[in-house]
């Protein structure tokens, strides 16, 4: 079953994150605590955690794309 991983919000005050590059691509196997990505938010750049074992099936977004929350 597949699972989408949807941007959290990681602040107060945060409606976007940017995709500032991506940890992991299609294939790759993935575990609960691996960094998937670096997220600018409104206030900082922090790392987008994985909580499932998995494997990547796509990416939706681009490096440097703006992504919504949820």
């Amino acid at each position: 079953m597949a699972i989408a991983v949807k941007m959290p919000k990681m602040s107060d005050t945060m409606t976007e994150g940017v995709i500032v590059d991506w940890m992991v691509k299609v294939g790759d196997k993935v575990g609960s605590g691996d960094i998937l990505a670096e997220v600018e938010t409104d206030k900082a750049t922090m790392d987008l955690e994985n909580f499932d074992k998995g494997e990547i099936l796509h990416l939706a977004a681009k490096a440097g794309e703006a992504v919504p929350i949820d």
